[in-house]
């Protein structure tokens, strides 16, 4: 069933998360999407269960996936809502809004940041990046071109070939090592780190990927944690954020 092997695998993600926040009781219509969807995939990780734009069904938020589960549990619609009216994508939107929240929970200090010139970003964009990924190395060339334009790019690890990998271990390198962005720069280039350890996040932001639906490198996120997608050069990188509108300033 396609649903289930879909539903299974973003489940099975998202159980490598960090577990979600309590939630306060389920109310009825709440307590029978849960039982419904616990059914189909016992091992399912929901974030979050709510009431959906359409009379009669919760939208349950699953990793960077959205069900509808009719009240009394009988009937579940996998894809995207689409209000007709305003011409927009309800479910895209609310999961973004999960993703912000969860990208804003990651503190300053353990991310790599390049900043806007001047200091003054007019975007800031999110990218879960790996050393070795050949776009990821493309982008990073014009790292500089990015932060002229006013873009400050957050760099999160997400080492494709997973945890206590030589990706994964040239991440901690970077990481570990007394500049972190020229260590950074260096490793993007090609250039071998010497291999360092310390207490680092690289794991955590592995698994914050796979709560927001990375599923390749570089995936990049606007503020607001709508999904970009992957590489766009500098001017199209503007015009794309450009075309988002104003609530995907940065600090917005």
């Amino acid at each position: 069933m396609n649903l289930r092997r879909s539903v299974l695998r973003t489940s099975l993600l998202a159980a490598c998360a960090v577990a979600p926040l309590a939630q306060a009781a389920d109310s009825p219509a709440d307590a029978a999407a849960r039982k419904a969807l616990q059914a189909l995939v016992p091992q399912a990780k929901i974030d979050k269960i709510e009431e959906a734009p359409i009379p009669g069904y919760r939208q349950v938020i699953i990793g960077s996936q959205m069900l509808y589960i009719s009240d009394d549990g009988q009937y579940l619609m996998q894809g995207s809502l689409y209000d007709a009216q305003e011409k927009r994508d309800l479910t895209a939107a609310r999961i973004a809004q999960q993703s912000k929240v969860k990208l804003d929970a990651v503190p300053a200090d353990q991310r790599i940041v390049f900043p806007a010139a001047g200091g003054k970003p007019k975007y800031k964009v999110t990218v879960f990046t790996d050393i070795d990924c050949g776009y990821c190395r493309k982008m990073h060339t014009q790292i500089a071109e990015y932060n002229k334009r006013g873009i400050e790019v957050d760099y999160l690890f997400f080492p494709r070939t997973g945890l206590n990998t030589p990706s994964y271990d040239k991440a901690v390198s970077v990481w570990c090592a007394k500049d972190r962005n020229a260590a950074f720069t260096d490793a993007k280039a090609g250039k071998a780190l010497p291999p360092a350890k310390c207490d680092n996040p690289i794991a955590d932001q592995f698994k914050l990927g796979t709560q927001v639906g990375v599923d390749g490198t570089p995936t990049i996120l606007a503020a607001d944690g709508t999904k970009i997608g992957g590489y766009l050069p500098p001017d199209q990188m503007v015009a794309k954020l450009q075309s988002l509108g104003a609530v995907h300033l940065a600090g917005n």
